[in-house]
């Protein structure tokens, strides 16, 4: 056995993937469709057209399950989802910017996106300096749903790419008014508007500047995720490494595995997602499709190889498994053993059709797309 401190590298040329757990959309018609009102996730419609629409409450993708929002559309064949730009929650609250890698990755799911701004907000009563219930301007977001929807041909990448290079610097100069009205009226103050300023002129001066500053961070924050692979003869625990997804345009994905395990007798890689619940038998459900986004991509990778010390393994077939634990937990079970789940369920006290229901598709997910979900314990 030996410890390497590396990357995964991998490709992907196209994402074919069939979702049994995706949630029954709400259907909107366009006449009456405000982002702020509309749940997570819906279908926006008109008299001839239809498009699966989720929303972001924040850039940041580690913030309210945007990836859960996301996958519930994912079976829809025309989808987009909106983004912020930027959420400014006040000097006192959080800020957090749009990144270049979550654009691609929404490419790489064929879904377009809407760049959205918040134009309002109320003054948080807790803090001196931060606001909340911020709303976007549903007007801009449904003018573009409506070009989506109606008359826009090319796929989600061509798309999202426009959005970058012809409306982005709009929607930060939408954004820095926005948040100008907003301190004037609720008394709050923002960060330090001077820096949006500079990062609508980096996009005005050159969009490649903001992309490959935006694709840096992403690659510095995946290095300070990456731990050590450990190389085994036979199966073992592993610990958290990374992994850079390319597809056939160059677009660059970083990302982190919770737990990875490299068999070198059969060429197998195993990229473990785990999520865990800290007192329900199972995470929520959110939680989980979060992992599930990522099992869309790892069942569609291709070319997996390690690189350490200028030497390549490669050849490596890709095993995902989505791991979901908890204390609740009493015996493992996995998704390969469908005929056991009963019983599993019984010695579980699982009474609730829905959850019951929930499994059985979770599990029938997995064997059709070939991934492993497994069930353990945490203790």
């Amino acid at each position: 056995m030996s410890d390497l401190k590396t990357r995964i590298i991998a490709k992907i040329d196209d994402v074919r993937y069939q979702s049994f757990l995706t949630s029954q959309l709400n259907i909107i018609n366009i006449n009456d469709f405000d982002i702020n009102t509309t749940p997570t996730s819906c279908i926006v419609k008109d008299e001839i057209n239809e498009i699966a629409i989720s929303k972001w409450v924040s850039p940041k993708r580690t913030r309210s399950y945007p990836y859960a929002r996301v996958y519930d559309t994912i079976s829809r064949s025309k989808r987009a989802t909106v983004i912020p730009v930027v959420k400014d929650e006040g000097s006192d609250g959080d800020r957090d910017f749009l990144q270049w890698d979550t654009i691609c990755l929404m490419s790489l799911l064929q879904v377009s996106v809407i760049l959205g701004y918040y134009q309002s907000a109320s003054k948080n009563q807790k803090y001196t300096h931060k606001v909340t219930k911020q709303k976007f301007d549903s007007d801009w977001i449904k003018e573009r749903i409506k070009r989506l929807s109606s008359n826009y041909q090319s796929d989600a990448l061509h798309w999202n790419i426009r959005q970058v290079r012809d409306e982005l610097s709009i929607v930060i100069q939408k954004q820095i008014e926005a948040c100008d009205r907003i301190s004037k009226t609720t008394g709050v103050t923002f960060h330090n508007l001077a820096s949006l300023t500079n990062f609508k002129e980096i996009i005005e001066r050159d969009i490649d500047e903001f992309i490959n500053h935006s694709r840096t961070r992403a690659e510095q924050a995946q290095s300070r995720e990456l731990s050590t692979i450990h190389i085994y003869e036979n199966l073992a625990t592993a610990s958290k490494a990374s992994i850079t997804i390319t597809n056939i345009v160059g677009g660059k994905y970083f990302f982190t595995v919770d737990e990875v395990l490299v068999n070198l007798n059969n060429s197998i890689i195993e990229l473990i997602e785990c999520k865990n619940s800290s007192s329900a038998l199972l995470p929520s459900k959110a939680d989980i499709k979060d992992g599930l986004l990522k099992m869309i991509l790892y069942t569609n990778l291709k070319n997996l190889e390690i690189q350490y010390l200028g030497e390549d393994i490669n050849n490596l077939q890709p095993k995902p498994i989505l791991r979901l634990t908890s204390a609740s937990i009493k015996s493992e079970i996995e998704s390969s053993q469908l005929e056991l789940l009963e019983e599993w369920l019984s010695n579980h006290k699982v009474k609730s059709k829905s959850t019951k229901l929930f499994i059985q598709e979770l599990f029938q997910e997995a064997r059709y797309n070939n991934f492993v979900v497994q069930l353990k314990s945490s203790k």
